[in-house]
């Protein structure tokens, strides 16, 4: 008998696992996949920042090294070695999630996962008999009619981590982090990479002047945009993918790219029959995660919410501890989204439409990697650190950056909003010079109008 069986290996499942356990829990882990990590390390998250990685470095040895005095001749892309690279960096993690659940006594279970009963899950012909189930399965690529995905020239985020060639012409479809990443990698390789986007901006979510700033980065780049366009046929004919949309356009190109968003990954897991509630394709849960089956728990993107790896390992967290002891919590306020594009694109809390439309009274302060030393030391201008503050109280309300690591500057923020600080408390803080994260003080200064370098 378990006290915990976890359905998923993902970022969600596998630290539920491991916290349960360390808190005196008897745990297993179910898989279907043979290596672990889910989505987010073996598809997502860490190939696509390997890639982005190597081809920014590959993008910058033959257009940017030149501006630090470095000249480099005879730069050739060898595309296996980058893609071999990327698989070990995937392996060599996968295997660590193994070995971390083997170190914290988590009995690991090869094999699609079955809610088979009250405490009961069912793994080909093994039934694990347990106190608590946690639905952590993560989630797939979703499509709209029209899209003939055939995984080859019309494909998704899976298939674009391993292109054997560097497209002619890439078509992405869907302007949000996943297209405008994996377009970035391909971008920067060589590859002509055009956008099209249902709504009239990229980044839904994101703040519109942080993203609208970010557009006119990438149009630098060469990324090309048609916004406000809906497809209505996306396919493959020989070697050529078309995508059509309803104003007209067609574009032709060698590889499409769909990446309209995902979807919760339910097959086999036997909800239904369960009696779980769903609603718009989630699981419902409480403010403590649980379902409305007694027993069944469900984190990450199976629930309402951001997709974000981070999200579903703190809810993990907060699962497992209210399990063994009563109490967890998330505070959804205080939880950072990044875009791995160059620049980077960071934000935490709500954006200026987000209180414009709650009618939040609240001041802003912007300034610019222009004007910070060390950012024009690395060659790295572009972008801004934007800081959201209430009007009466000064708490910082939301904190949006676009610019060179902003993926780490954003932490300083989320430490911030988690402790209910002020913009004044960011501006009186010291922070050393000359750093990247000056420009988050300027601009916490710039709330009140003293920005000292503007």
């Amino acid at each position: 008998m378990f006290d915990l069986v976890v359905i998923g290996a993902g970022p969600g499942g596998y630290v539920a696992a491991i916290r349960a356990a360390q808190l005196g829990l008897k745990v297993a882990c179910v898989e279907k996949e043979s290596a672990l990590g889910g989505t987010c390390l073996r598809v997502g998250c860490i190939p696509s920042k390997a890639l982005l990685q190597s081809s920014h470095l590959f993008h910058q040895a033959k257009h940017g090294l030149a501006r630090h005095g470095i000249k480099v001749s005879g730069v050739e892309l060898d595309l296996g070695s980058m893609l071999r690279r990327k698989d070990t960096v995937v392996k060599t993690l996968t295997k660590g999630v193994e070995g971390l659940l083997a170190k914290n006594k988590v009995e690991r279970v090869n094999g699609l996962g079955r809610i088979a009963g009250p405490g009961q899950v069912q793994v080909g012909e093994r039934t694990l008999e347990c106190k608590h189930i946690l639905i952590a399965t993560g989630s797939v690529p979703s499509f709209f009619a029209g899209m003939e995905v055939d995984y080859d020239r019309v494909c998704t985020s899976t298939e674009a981590l391993n292109f054997k060639t560097v497209p002619q012409h890439l078509i992405v479809i869907g302007g949000g982090v996943i297209g405008l990443e994996l377009g970035s990698v391909w971008g920067w390789l060589g590859a002509k990479v055009s956008v099209v986007e249902f709504l009239d901006r990229i980044l839904p979510g994101t703040d519109l002047e942080v993203a609208a700033a970010a557009q006119k980065i990438f149009e630098k780049q060469g990324m090309e945009f048609h916004l406000g366009q809906k497809v209505t046929s996306a396919r493959s004919q020989g070697e050529v993918a078309l995508v059509e949309t309803e104003s007209g356009l067609r574009l032709e190109g060698d590889r499409v790219l769909v990446a309209v968003g995902r979807k919760a990954y339910f097959d086999g897991l036997g909800l239904e029959e369960a009696g779980v509630k769903t609603e718009r394709g989630k699981v419902v849960v409480d403010e403590h995660f649980r379902t409305n089956v007694a027993g069944l728990w469900a984190i990450g993107d199976c629930i309402p919410g951001a997709m974000l790896a981070h999200k579903a390992e703190d809810e993990g967290m907060a699962v497992a501890e209210f399990i063994a002891t009563g109490y967890g919590h998330v505070n959804y306020d205080a939880i950072p989204a990044i875009v791995y594009t160059h620049p980077e694109i960071a934000s935490v809390g709500l954006n200026e439409e987000q209180l414009k439309e709650r009618g939040v009274p609240y001041r802003k302060g912007t300034f610019p990697f222009l004007a910070n030393g060390r950012a024009r030391s690395q060659n790295e201008t572009d972008g801004m650190v934007k800081v959201l503050a209430h009007t009466e109280t000064d708490r910082v309300l939301g904190v949006h950056i676009l610019g060179p690591s902003a993926g780490d500057l954003i932490a300083e923020c989320v430490v911030a909003m988690e402790f209910s600080a002020s913009s004044e408390d960011i501006a009186r803080v010291c922070h050393a010079h000359p750093t990247l994260s000056e420009v988050v003080k300027e601009a916490a200064l710039a709330v009140d109008g003293r920005a000292i370098h503007m």
